[in-house]
């Protein structure tokens, strides 16, 4: 399976767009957010994924109850609180934004997940912690570092790919 990965979108439309444009162009079969979607107008911007979009929420992400009920209306993007633990492509995963360490840590340190996903920091960081794979796909939006990025995993091979949007 391969998974598009992307984070702090922070309500970057052309940015979205092109998001939308790069990972359709890959063919992604799922795709994680991982916070700071911000206003409910950029969900409806991801309509045009031709995969479902996972997310959680992030720390500037203010009317949640209207990002939920939003999310639910469009149909494409399943926001699952501010934590959530699943399995995709023969992978566990663990998704959250990253801005309160707490359960960055328990998730890192419990050795259950194959993959954690964060976002937060606008920097893309890829790495090992024990048996987990660490992504972090950088800032979606390009707005603090002027350069947006995306992750591509092929969950088969346990491959990543950073790639520019």
């Amino acid at each position: 399976m391969l998974v598009g990965i992307i984070a702090d979108t922070h309500d970057c439309l052309p940015m979205i767009r092109r998001a939308v444009r790069a990972l359709n162009r890959e063919s992604v079969e799922l795709i994680l957010h991982a916070g700071d979607f911000v206003a409910p107008f950029a969900l409806r911007a991801m309509n045009d994924f031709n995969a479902d979009v996972v997310g959680v929420f992030g720390n500037n992400d203010g009317d949640r109850a209207l990002l939920a009920k939003t999310a639910a209306e469009t149909g494409q993007v399943d926001i699952r609180g501010d934590v959530a633990e699943f399995e995709a492509g023969g992978l566990t995963f663990g998704l959250l934004h990253g801005s309160n360490a707490g359960p960055h840590i328990c998730l890192l340190e419990g050795g259950t997940l194959d993959v954690l996903v964060t976002g937060h920091t606008h920097r893309p960081l890829i790495g090992r912690y024990g048996r987990t794979l660490a992504i972090n796909p950088g800032e979606a939006c390009g707005y603090l570092s002027g350069i947006a990025t995306a992750v591509l995993l092929d969950t088969e091979r346990k491959e990543t790919r950073l790639i520019r949007l």
